[in-house]
């Protein structure tokens, strides 16, 4: 083990701040699926988008050495190695006037790398991976809930109970309630949080 490798890939939320981050999450969640987006890919290639840095160096946020982030501490996380199955693959750092130079099926992995340039261009803090598709679909099984701290893991855990004891109380008005909460289920995701 190596602590600059890591074997699980995170997909951060953006959000104006944690409530909005959060509110995405929950939206991620419920749908289980991850949107594409094509913002900041050249080509317009829509994209699901990942960072491979190790979890050690996220708990002070995912952030470059200026201290900038375009992404919140909300996320969901994947074994790198379901990610590649599904056609992940690591962006390729590179000058721009490079990116013509590769096949069009890799263009979509095309992320500017120019340090010398005037200011220097340098996402490679990112450790960057992307897959190619409109929507990648997941479930509590493949994947892991990353939040920053045990507050957040309580919301999501007080509103999965509130949505139960909601459903319950609906079968119990047409069956009796001793059998409406046998279809009462448990929280499904695992939750990892950085306190």
């Amino acid at each position: 083990m190596r602590p600059d490798i890591s074997d699980r890939l995170v997909h951060f939320t953006k959000g104006v701040d944690p409530t909005a981050a959060f509110n995405q999450l929950r939206t991620i969640l419920s749908e289980g699926r991850l949107v594409g987006g094509n913002t900041h890919i050249k080509g317009g290639y829509r994209c699901v988008c990942f960072t491979e840095a190790p979890l050690e160096s996220l708990p002070k946020g995912f952030v470059n050495s200026h201290a900038y982030s375009r992404y919140s501490s909300f996320g969901v996380m994947f074994d790198k190695t379901w990610i590649y199955d599904h056609g992940g693959r690591p962006v390729i750092y590179q000058g721009d006037a490079e990116y013509a130079l590769l096949p069009e099926l890799l263009r979509y992995r095309h992320v500017r790398y120019e340090p010398a340039a005037n200011p220097p261009i340098d996402f490679t803090w990112e450790r960057e991976w992307r897959i190619r598709v409109d929507e990648l679909h997941f479930s509590a099984a493949t994947a892991v809930v990353v939040v920053p701290e045990r507050s957040w893991y309580e919301a999501l855990l007080a509103e999965h109970q509130a949505g139960q004891d909601a459903m319950v109380e609906m079968y119990s008005q047409v069956i009796d309630k001793k059998l409406a909460e046998q279809y009462r289920e448990g929280f499904p995701w695992k939750v990892m949080w950085w306190e």
